[in-house]
């Protein structure tokens, strides 16, 4: 069962293992106002993944949060990459019929108007197209969002559904991809089984570089024979994610918390002022575990005008504009994205080799 005495999100099992537990941290889509008093209740909200031993799926084991995230700006990494993706299934001679149906993220963001350059129209019944870029980890029930989406899709169409890749998560270390909100962390297997419970089948995949190792697929009614691209994901990633493998995030977790406030204690220790850019989710809790406060960071900038005069949740670091940052002139900037760094870098010229990169195998500076 999962914390909440749930079983799986998936397939309704009881078998669910813990494989990773960041204890009691700060909602992640809370960003309390500047001018508010710390309190206890921001750090109280327990943060587990646990993985069902029946069908793989890993997920949220509970989540206890009720707070709406302020509205973010798409990066122009996401935004390239939606590009390239509608480009890839084009090519592929995949993109047939005339309508397009999409289920959207909580953190924005739409792939509509590329379809509409290629004479799709919306529509609410059954599509010949049905988008779901990182939209359906966002839904607790994982059996019922799978349904809901291959009922949207028509008898002949094409369901498109891009995940951050679990195998990804594991082997780069990216424990903090674990949020609130975030439901279901998938692997293609994991991912295929759903589809299969909903009548689909996986019949070809997309890898993209996004977040470090992104996967779109593509799934369609009945059962089919998945392709060589399929194989290759699922081939790929079969050591990454198992419950062996996703447990090393533990020891993952404390080292990059550990690293990241030696390093902020060394180098604000030598006088130099570090700020950080990207007040994200997934900075909420790698800041509670590390303890950070404006001593060590004196600020985040962030694009979101709606972030602006909030903070961290659970520490006493304001949230800044991107100009701020720039007159301020620090010494380092830590990056809580690293797909942002070509875009922060072609905007800020001024801030040439001040990046540091967040990474769980220590800050990379000098970029």
């Amino acid at each position: 069962m999962n914390a909440d005495g749930s079983p799986c999100r998936g397939c309704g099992s009881d078998r669910l293992t813990t494989v990773l537990d960041l204890g009691a941290v700060p909602a992640a889509d809370y960003f309390p106002s500047a001018h508010a008093a710390i309190g206890v209740e921001e750090d109280a909200h327990p943060l587990r993944m646990d993985m069902c031993e029946a069908c793989g799926l890993a997920q949220l084991a509970d989540d206890d949060t009720r707070t709406e995230e302020p509205r973010g700006v798409e990066p122009q990494a996401l935004r390239d990459q939606a590009a390239d993706a509608i480009a890839r299934v084009a090519q592929a001679g995949l993109l047939r019929g005339t309508t397009v149906r999409e289920f959207g993220s909580p953190h924005g963001g739409t792939w509509l108007p590329l379809l509409a350059e290629r004479g799709f129209r919306t529509s609410a019944e059954p599509a010949d197209i049905v988008l779901d870029c990182f939209g359906i980890m966002h839904e607790p029930d994982q059996a019922a969002a799978v349904k809901d989406r291959a009922a949207a899709t028509a008898p002949d169409g094409l369901l498109l559904i891009q995940y951050h890749s679990l195998a990804t998560i594991v082997s780069a270390g990216q424990w903090n991809a674990l949020r609130h909100g975030h439901f279901a962390y998938y692997s293609l297997a994991a991912l295929g089984r759903l589809l299969k419970s909903a009548g689909m089948s996986v019949a070809t995949a997309w890898e993209f570089d996004l977040y470090g190792g992104t996967v779109l697929v593509g799934a369609v009614h009945g059962a089919v024979e998945p392709d060589r691209a399929v194989q290759a994901v699922l081939a790929a990633e079969a050591e990454h994610t198992d419950v062996a493998a996703l447990r090393g995030l533990q020891h993952t977790t404390d080292q990059h918390a550990e690293m990241l406030r030696a390093w902020l204690e060394a180098t604000t220790a030598c006088g130099q002022r570090v700020y950080a850019y990207g007040a994200a989710s997934r900075a909420v809790a790698l800041f509670s575990l590390a303890g950070l406060h404006r001593g060590l960071v004196a600020a985040v900038a962030d694009a979101s005008p709606a972030k602006h005069g909030r903070r961290m949740p659970g520490t006493d670091i304001p949230i800044i504009s991107p100009a701020e940052l720039v007159s301020a002139r620090p010494d380092s900037v830590l990056l809580t994205l690293r797909d942002l760094l070509p875009e922060v870098r072609a905007e800020f010229p001024e801030l040439e080799g001040r990046w540091v990169l967040d990474d769980p195998a220590g800050p990379s500076e000098g970029w």
